[in-house]
């Protein structure tokens, strides 16, 4: 079921969410968020400024506000950001003024960040963040993945499988915990867990005039 885009007429209106992706690298994230985005129209992905490089096909203002260090540093400054961290040599954020307007317009953002990400946009914006958490099956499905893609040393894969056991011991900081041992099957349950928080009550900002009008004499 498509659910109404948040320009459509005949839908209430309704306070848009923050719906945050979390994994391990290799646990499906990237799959996952990519279906969302491609089958559901009222949901974006949120855009984040980097001060890393642009990289060949990707577009400014698409992809990632690409920005100096000394531009990232001045929005830091300014409070432009809903959350910001530096990972692996480069600065990612969140702008604050997108999100925000966008919420009230009753648009929904799609994150792919990390727990650390997460806590911060948990702290700042509560009641608008959906928190989803994607484990493997197992550790060892999780390294057959990584080792699976070819592309990594086997220095690197020791490395992100570490990283991963770190980036589990999060998971009871989420609201939803989904296992990922088949990725159609996962994604019907990410895209459940969306639809029902779309419908709760403290997000339908257009129920309380409807309501009044169905109670009017």
């Amino acid at each position: 079921m498509v659910q109404p885009t948040p320009q459509s007429s005949d839908a209430l209106h309704r306070r848009g969410l923050m719906f945050i992706l979390s994994s391990p690298s290799g646990a499906g994230k990237t799959t996952i968020s990519r279906m969302l985005l491609e089958g559901d129209p009222a949901i974006r992905l949120s855009v984040s400024a980097t001060t890393r490089p642009m990289r060949p096909g990707e577009v400014d203002g698409k992809d990632y506000h690409f920005v100096t260090q000394e531009q990232f540093d001045q929005m830091i400054e300014d409070e432009q950001f809903l959350e910001w961290a530096h990972v692996f040599g480069h600065s990612y954020g969140t702008p604050k003024a997108q999100v925000k307007a966008g919420l009230r317009e009753g648009q929904d953002f799609l994150f792919d960040i990390d727990w650390q990400g997460t806590q911060q946009l948990y702290q700042k914006l509560e009641t608008d963040v959906v928190r989803v958490f994607l484990l493997p099956p197992s550790i060892d499905e999780l390294r057959r993945r990584l080792t699976g893609r070819g592309t990594d040393s086997a220095e690197v894969i020791a490395a992100r499988m570490e990283r991963a056991r770190a980036e589990i011991s999060h998971w009871d900081g989420y609201d939803y915990v989904v296992v990922n041992d088949d990725i159609e099957e996962c994604f019907a349950k990410v895209r459940e867990i969306l639809h029902a928080e779309r419908m709760k009550r403290a997000r339908q900002t257009g129920l309380i005039g409807f309501v009044r009008e169905l109670m009017r004499p």
